[in-house]
């Protein structure tokens, strides 16, 4: 090939790039002349108007958006700031701070979309997101209060239960909440549910508030296990001399702990039409029906956060903070 010809290849691959460069900077301004910028946003009011839209349209909208009624919300803004675990910052207030952390644990949102709907970047929200989690489980102590030693009133208030059960303070029993670890542990997580899970222990009373929480064992781990494990520790389960709580016949035979007779008819739905037949079969039925508080109080807590039952996207450490 000639010079004359390799100028003229040359000259003709020019001519085709500049055409293309043009193409795309008229489409591009064609595109800028009909699609309109995005106006300007006045991020604090956006998010003032969002907040006050959530808590000031009524309970049910509250409680649909953060999982609980403004009354309860205000409350606890005011009590992690009267205990100092929570401050205001130039940039963000307790009030934001606080409905971000509800708005995640409630609907399993991923930082990113709350951040959007704040205009927060996500690493702000991820770190509010940890600050309001560190400080919730500082009110752990203040919350989770044990049981009175008095009898409960759905016992003495009850012929089915008083005064057999006088002694009873509450119910324990375990859920399996959703875990995401690394691959090279994840056998010791597989519980009895699909996928991965940590065995939560609880203990609850029977006007379904939650007295004592253990969370972060792997899903494989037995109940018995768990529960001996809360015993022994100083700051764990403490059962007052002389009382006890009711347990399914997994957690065994524990101090303060009394489980239904094995092999014997236990749940309602084993009886059928048919009556007990004798004592121990009474007192299977009315175990169950009195220990079945803990079932409740876990159906209903995983109801309204559904973080406690969605595949989590954050550290197992923050998971386990969460279970809590």
């Amino acid at each position: 090939m000639d010079m004359i010809k390799i100028q003229a290849v040359v000259a003709g691959a020019a001519a085709a790039v500049m055409a293309v460069i043009t193409l795309v900077t008229d489409d591009d301004n064609h595109s800028n002349n009909h699609i309109p910028r995005e106006p300007h946003v006045n991020r604090d009011y956006e998010r003032e108007l969002y907040m006050n839209r959530v808590l000031y349209s009524g309970n049910t909208h509250c409680i649909n958006q953060i999982r609980m009624a403004p009354n309860a919300f205000l409350e606890l803004c005011k009590a992690l700031n009267a205990s100092n675990l929570l401050r205001s910052t130039a940039n963000v207030s307790i009030r934001e701070q606080v409905l971000v952390f509800c708005h995640i644990i409630g609907h399993n949102v991923r930082f990113r979309v709350i951040g959007g709907r704040f205009h927060r970047s996500t690493e702000t929200v991820h770190r509010y997101f940890k600050i309001v989690l560190q400080a919730i489980l500082k009110l752990y102590k203040h919350v989770m209060k044990e049981p009175s030693n008095s009898t409960p009133p759905e016992i003495s208030n009850s012929r089915r239960f008083y005064p057999y059960f006088k002694d009873c303070i509450g119910a324990i029993d375990g859920t399996h909440v959703r875990a995401s670890v690394p691959l090279e542990i994840q056998g010791r997580f597989r519980g009895r549910k699909d996928g991965t899970t940590q065995n939560v222990l609880a203990a609850v009373t029977f006007d379904l508030r939650f007295s004592y929480v253990l969370a972060g064992w792997e899903g494989t781990a037995h109940d018995s296990r768990v529960l001996a494990y809360a015993l022994s520790k100083p700051d764990g389960l403490n059962i007052p001399r002389g009382k006890y709580y009711l347990a399914n016949a997994g957690y065994g035979i524990q101090n303060g702990i009394i489980s239904p007779y094995r092999s014997v008819r236990y749940h309602l739905k084993e009886f059928g039409d048919r009556a007990p037949e004798n004592e121990k079969e009474l007192f299977n039925l009315r175990h169950s029906s009195l220990r079945t508080t803990a079932e409740r109080a876990f159906g209903v807590l995983k109801k309204r956060f559904r973080v406690l039952d969605s595949e989590p996207f954050w550290s197992f450490g923050t998971q386990v903070d969460v279970g809590i």
